[in-house]
């Protein structure tokens, strides 16, 4: 094992582990970053969303040898019963611009990219380890890591937890609590190839262009989740998440919702005759603004997933990952400058150059939602999705019934089934949330 000490030890090489070693080492410091998988990635094989602004500010010409996929000119929401979907679609050709603003990636690919970028700008990237436990000196500071090589202690002034939602490394150092299943998601994930000129024939796209679409009613079973399908060159990603906490309750499997999802008559057709090549399952961060734990403490700081640090309104991720991880290393940088301690006051700084940033304040906004969601997931993902599809079918058959009797109709259907209180009950409480 590596006997030399560190300025930082990163643990994860996921995007917001990436983000923090590479600004670390890029600012000159002596960075260790340890990865459990057998290169950074390796444990990844779905697709996924990349938000260029926030990769720019870490790899300024990433477009000329990332492994992208394709840049999103359109954007879908469906709202699903059985048999039917309502959808919004936004399309423009701004999104065909010069340095398209979205794209999709495969993460393996990706993630093998972006830690090539860490060790380009120096430093040391250590696989197929695992760090067991973390090293506290008589003061219960952090001051290094504990692996699983022979002799595998290696100290550093400061250790940045990017490892992943249910990383057990801060639980069992008591930085932070294991998050709760009403916090966690589970999504099973299956990649579905197909010749590219298949693909782009049936999204309606052309050249790099791509389609993502996001899909939520009665395909999670009445529970709080959400289904996927992006479209990638010669690959369509395809996948589906619902709470922990809500798996256990109904009994329901992960596998069964991905089965109904991908037969569902709105999204067969987009992957018939693919071949199946790749599946997983993953936990995500869910609980919003009000699971995010202690951010930083004497020694250490958490970042990404591991922070709860995912807005689940947006679907967004990774950028959210990526500006933790790069600015917890700033911060770490700043007190570093200084020949501060990497006390817990010092770190604070971490936690201020966050809050002062979009991460927060996005995440603030709906820290509401994910309760009401919770609660009301019958409501909200078996109820109004049956009764949205009812009413826009009754809109648009036509059998020479009186459009009055259908809207008299289509009224009773809605006022049956939630009543006038839970209809204008709902309507506040998602206002509220949505504020």
């Amino acid at each position: 094992m590596i006997e030399e000490r560190f300025d930082a030890i990163v643990v994860g090489a996921g995007m917001s582990g990436n983000a923090a070693a590479l600004t670390l080492a890029k600012r000159g410091l002596k960075v260790l970053q340890i990865e459990r998988g057998e290169y950074a990635g390796s444990k990844n094989v779905q697709g996924a969303i990349l938000y260029a602004d926030m990769l720019e500010k870490l790899v300024p010409n990433f477009r000329e040898d990332a492994p992208l996929e394709r840049h999103l000119v359109e954007q879908r929401f469906w709202i699903m019963d059985n048999k039917s979907h309502t959808g919004l679609h936004y399309r423009s050709e701004d999104f065909n611009e010069e340095r398209p603003n979205r794209y999709t990636i495969i993460r393996s690919q990706f993630d093998r990219w972006f830690s090539s970028k860490v060790r380009e700008a120096g430093a040391i990237v250590l696989c197929e380890t695992t760090v067991t436990e973390l090293v506290k000196d008589a003061y219960g500071k952090v001051i290094g890591v504990i692996t699983d090589r022979q002799d595998g202690e290696v100290h550093a002034d400061v250790v940045v937890l990017a490892e992943g939602v249910n990383g057990l490394l801060g639980t069992r150092a008591d930085l932070r609590e294991r998050p709760k299943p009403d916090n966690v998601a589970l999504a099973v994930k299956e990649m579905h190839f197909l010749p590219r000129e298949t693909i782009e024939a049936r999204f309606n796209i052309k050249g790099d262009e791509g389609v993502v679409i996001e899909a939520a009613g009665t395909i999670s079973a009445g529970m709080t989740g959400m289904g996927f399908v992006y479209a990638n060159k010669e690959s369509v990603s395809l996948g589906i998440g619902c709470l922990v906490s809500d798996f256990q309750k109904t009994g329901e499997t992960p596998y069964d919702l991905l089965e109904r999802f991908k037969n569902h008559p709105s999204v067969a057709p987009l992957l018939e005759g693919s071949e199946v090549k790749e599946y997983a399952a993953h936990l995500i961060p869910e609980g919003g603004y009000n699971a995010i734990p202690n951010l930083y403490g004497d020694g250490w700081v958490v970042v990404g997933d591991a922070a709860q640090l995912n807005n689940a309104m947006h679907r967004e991720g990774s950028n959210l990952a990526m500006t933790s991880g790069r600015l917890a290393a700033e911060a770490i940088f700043q007190v570093k400058s200084r020949r501060d301690p990497m006390t817990k006051e010092n770190l604070e700084l971490y936690k201020k150059m966050l809050d002062d940033s979009f991460v927060i304040k996005d995440l603030k906004k709906y820290k509401d939602m994910p309760a009401l969601l919770h609660t009301q997931s019958q409501n909200f993902f078996l109820t109004y999705p049956q009764l949205v599809s009812k009413a826009l079918q009754n809109f648009v058959r036509v059998d020479g019934t009186p459009k009055k009797e259908k809207e008299k109709t289509t009224l009773k259907q809605w006022v049956a089934a939630r009543s006038w209180t839970g209809l204008f009950g709902d309507a506040f409480r998602f206002a509220r949330a949505w504020r």
